[in-house]
């Protein structure tokens, strides 16, 4: 699925030609994803001004004068900017046609995503209201990351990916802080010091802001705007790497399954 850089990497990379561009035309080849694209979309859309286009989690919020497009990429799926006369394709359900004859098409294999449309505040919406903040910004803070930790029974991992604690932590930005921090996924969250949380958030946002820099993580399934996928999977140091030596020390890294995810780790850099 891709993880809050991807979906970063996506939102700057379409905002030059989104931003600011009246919508000439709207295309929907496919509305039953995960939650239907409303029928109404070219009606909403045709003729109105895209005032801006922001992130929030793995959401993208694209704004307008009389609501907000809400746009979630699932577990596949994908935007690009093409030129109109490209062909579809075969997974392409949905495109909005702006300036300069070019479209920005929306590609979802599997159908798992959504692009709704909201006429009250994002932040009010059901799937945004009750997210964890940001963890790039100064609201996610290892003080309250440690004090939510505290009568945790959970693991440390889970806890760390939990949207309501902080947002956009996935699978493979958790395994790669928990490596840097040198604390085991499984621990109980409960155990975490103030130390350690200091550690830990300060390696979740060095980790998530390379990632960014370097493009987002090369998935099976991810593509950036421009149609390349990310570069951030050539540095990871134990995400998938199961039986392979530790990059740090030599010993072979462990999968185990936490919260029905695979958790990678290095026995001996990690505590």
């Amino acid at each position: 699925m891709p993880e809050l850089p991807e979906v970063e990497t996506t939102c700057r990379g379409i905002a030059p030609f989104v931003v600011g561009k009246t919508v000439r035309k709207v295309t929907v080849r496919r509305h039953d994803l995960r939650l239907p694209i409303p029928r109404n979309f070219p009606q909403l859309l045709t003729g109105k001004r895209c005032l801006g286009l922001e992130r929030r989690a793995k959401y993208l919020l694209l704004r307008f004068a009389h609501g907000h497009v809400l746009g979630h990429l699932g577990m596949s799926g994908s935007l690009r900017v093409v030129s109109e006369q490209e062909p579809w394709r075969k997974h392409e359900h949905f495109a909005l046609g702006l300036a300069h004859k070019r479209e920005l098409r929306y590609h979802d294999p599997r159908r798992f995503g959504l692009w709704i449309w909201t006429t009250e505040p994002p932040e009010h919406h059901t799937l945004l209201r009750k997210l964890g903040p940001e963890p790039l910004q100064d609201h996610f803070t290892a003080e309250a990351f440690y004090q939510g930790t505290r009568k945790r029974t959970r693991s440390l991992k889970e806890h760390l990916m939990d949207p309501h604690v902080v947002v956009g932590v996935g699978n493979i930005y958790a395994a790669e802080s928990l490596f840097l921090a040198g604390l085991r996924p499984g621990r109980r969250a409960s155990a975490l010091t103030r130390h350690g949380s200091q550690v830990l958030v300060q390696q979740v946002k060095e980790v998530l802001a390379a990632a960014i820099q370097q493009g987002g993580t090369t998935l099976r399934d991810f593509a950036g705007a421009d149609g390349t996928p990310g570069y951030f999977a050539q540095h990871l140091w134990v995400y998938d790497r199961a039986g392979k030596p530790c990059r740090r020390c030599g010993t072979a890294i462990r999968q185990k399954v936490l919260g029905q995810r695979s958790s990678y780790y290095c026995p001996s850099c990690q505590k």
